[in-house]
């Protein structure tokens, strides 16, 4: 298996809105917004809340715990830094929180399947750590190491 940490890939855009989210993954944190209005949950980050337009959106430090909703997995990738890794799967993640966000899926003892319970798992990929998240193997019912 590929050491992630050593591909070349471009990382993220980091803006001054979502800095505090890269923050909090470089520190093994979840970060999303909570809307002090309407209570909701918002990712990816916003100046404002889609549900009810308010601009009194707070960071919240989320569980890290999701649901596999949709899933692919690349066998050629758009940008050549990560072919080493190829095959590997990206995914649609429902975070127990309700906002859905796209994550590196890493490999495991089990498959991806659309349902599938996931837990956040600091990866550095590519020099920086992010919000990657691996399948809660079903054998080891309640621990998510």
């Amino acid at each position: 298996m590929i050491d992630l940490a050593e591909l070349k890939v471009p990382g993220p855009t980091e803006t001054e809105l979502t800095k505090p989210f890269w923050a909090a993954a470089a520190e093994g944190r979840l970060l999303i917004q909570r809307c002090d209005d309407c209570g909701r949950t918002v990712f990816y980050p916003r100046e404002i809340c889609p549900h009810c337009w308010s601009a009194r959106l707070v960071w919240a430090d989320a569980s890290g715990r999701g649901r596999l909703k949709s899933f692919s997995t690349i066998h050629k990738p758009g940008h050549p830094g990560w072919q080493p890794a190829a095959p590997y799967t990206v995914g649609l993640v429902e975070l127990e929180e309700g906002p859905t966000m796209l994550s590196f899926i890493l490999q495991g003892t089990e498959a991806p399947r659309v349902g599938k319970a996931l837990v956040m798992q600091p990866t550095d990929i590519g020099g920086r750590v992010l919000p990657a998240f691996k399948i809660v193997n079903d054998s080891k019912k309640g621990d998510q190491s």
